[in-house]
């Protein structure tokens, strides 16, 4: 499993956050869990390198204590395996929070059968990180597994077919068809996670907040617009009273 330079910004931020609070800050109610973002994608979209820009440019506009960090598949499952998630993010949780995750979990895979202990224990960990907040969660169904919570902000990227094959072609040195049968067996494989695991379709546009056609715009622009969208939003609950 390959988890790229980045697993050492994401276990910083869980030590950070699972550094203990005094018993007073741990019983304390809790009003609102930071802001999070999680991101669908096409395959070939780039959305890594959007993500990693989108974490800087907001930890620089909605500075987060912790840091804003991506989270992708392969970085939750090594975290899982690491730090034996979510049984650590959960003892220095506030109970009413625990308590909201469970509810989340029986609404979303409790139809399904308990055998599925790594799905179930990941899905945990996403909402375990996506109510602690300030976290940028790639792929694996986590549009779906955190829809009921307030705080979380939904991002679909998509591109065209063939602006994606000649990235795929440069990024991971591959001809053309090899990198049409990459895309082709990547998004089958994250619309079967979704429909299979979740029953859902992960081209329904009701599950996401906004839609980004990177076809013509930069990584950079994209991430700017993401984040801009994301403030915009934060402030309208903010402005409702409810704050994230």
């Amino acid at each position: 499993m390959s988890v790229g330079p980045d697993l050492g910004r994401c276990l910083a931020y869980i030590n950070c956050q699972t550094a203990a609070p005094s018993p007073h800050e741990r019983h304390k109610p809790c009003v609102m869990a930071r802001t999070s973002v999680t991101i669908s994608r096409q395959a070939g979209c780039g959305a890594m390198s959007i993500a990693g820009k989108l974490a800087d440019f907001l930890q620089v506009r909605d500075p987060a204590p912790c840091g804003w960090t991506v989270f992708d598949r392969n970085l939750v499952e090594k975290v899982l395996e690491e730090h034996h998630m979510p049984v650590d993010m959960a003892r220095f949780m506030p109970e009413d929070r625990v308590s909201a995750i469970d509810d989340v979990m029986e609404e979303v895979l409790g139809l399904h059968p308990s055998s599925l202990t790594l799905l179930r224990k990941t899905t945990e960990t996403i909402l375990h990180l996506a109510t602690l907040g300030n976290v940028i969660l790639v792929g694996r169904g986590s549009a779906v597994a955190t829809r009921s919570l307030p705080n979380v902000f939904h991002v679909r990227l998509v591109t065209p077919l063939e602006q994606r094959i000649e990235k795929v072609m440069t990024h991971n040195h591959l001809a053309r068809e090899e990198a049409l049968a990459f895309i082709k067996k990547e998004d089958l494989g994250r619309r079967r996670y979704l429909k299979d695991h979740f029953n859902a379709d992960i081209d329904d546009c009701m599950l996401y907040d906004l839609m980004v056609n990177t076809a013509r715009i930069s990584h950079e622009k994209a991430a700017q617009t993401i984040g801009e969208a994301v403030l915009s939003w934060k402030q309208s609950l903010s402005a409702d009273g409810r704050d994230a």
